[in-house]
This record gives structure tokens, C-alpha cells and sequence, in this order.
């Protein structure tokens, strides 16, 4: 694989910004998912609400959505986006010990939304960790990944797709 082969440099090898000028306005989607595996009292303590610094999974939920109307202040070559709608579901999974993070993003515009939907996951479940860490050190996040993504020229793309 060669250099020209990522977008994000330029015939020189330099990192520049992809010019999406020419590209058409499309309707796009993007959806991601990532875990978070907890101890069985720390999720069974989110659950019943009785966390001491209030809902964990309500405060996680709305950092996600933050995180995806910024995610261009954060990822240097990212475009700003006019974002059309972020959902952020937080599934909890108490047989396997751990919580599903499932974001939906969607714009109408020139570029995908897959960076924005990926940092609203991980951003998500790095609020649960924060608000947790003090009770369970041992919390790990994996799992973080794009499941779709539709819109541009690319088209429709599933991760069956690529298994």
C-alpha cells in the first residue's frame, strides 16, 4: 500500500484536510457500537440508580451527542459537520457484565459521519468510566467499531461487508 492510497496526504506525503467541494449533497448515516465491561456490583449499581453522582447512564448518553457536535475540534483533518441527528443508546447487558454503546449520526451533506458517531461512542463510555473509576479500576473498553454507514459515493457498507 502506498501513501496515495490515504486520503489525508497529499501527492507530496504531506497531511492536508480532503477538499469535498465537488462531491455531491447525499443523506448519510453512520452507526457504531462499543462496550464497557464492569464489575457485577458497579452495573448492578448504575442500574438501581444509586450511583452517588446521579445517572450515570443518563449523563453518559448526553456527553456522547456533545462529543459529536465537536468532534472536528478534536480529530485534526475531521470536517465540521451540520449534524441532522445523534442518538446514543446505552444497553445494559448484565450477562455478560458489561454496557452497549450503540450510536446512530446522520447529515445531509458532503462527507461521511463515521468519526462523529465514533466519538460520541467513545466518548460515551468514557463518562461511564470517569463516573466509575472510583469504585472499579478494572473497567475496560473494547469493542469500538463501525457496524454501517451509508451515503456518497461509496454507498452502503455493513460490517458483514468485511468479514
Amino acid at each position: 500500500m502506498t501513501i496515495s492510497a490515504f486520503t489525508h496526504f497529499n501527492a507530496a506525503g504531506e497531511a492536508h484536510m480532503v477538499d469535498v467541494g465537488e462531491k455531491k449533497f447525499t443523506a448519510r448515516i453512520a452507526i457504531t457500537e462499543g462496550f464497557i465491561v464492569l464489575q457485577p456490583a458497579t452495573l448492578a449499581l448504575i442500574l438501581l440508580g444509586g450511583h452517588k453522582k446521579g445517572d450515570v447512564l443518563g449523563i453518559a448518553r448526553i456527553a456522547g451527542i456533545m462529543a459529536s457536535k465537536r468532534t472536528a475540534d478534536l480529530i485534526p483533518l475531521c470536517h465540521p459537520l451540520p449534524l441532522t441527528h445523534v442518538e446514543v443508546a446505552l444497553i445494559p447487558e448484565p450477562e455478560r457484565n458489561r454496557i452497549r454503546c450503540q450510536t446512530t449520526a446522520k447529515t445531509h451533506g458532503q462527507t461521511g459521519v463515521e468519526m462523529e458517531a465514533l466519538t460520541a461512542t467513545q466518548i460515551a463510555l468514557l463518562t461511564i468510566y470517569d463516573m466509575c473509576k472510583a469504585l472499579d479500576r478494572g473497567m475496560v473498553i473494547e469493542g469500538v467499531r463501525l457496524l454501517e454507514k451509508s451515503g456518497g459515493k461509496s454507498g452502503y457498507w455493513h460490517i458483514n461487508d468485511a468479514i
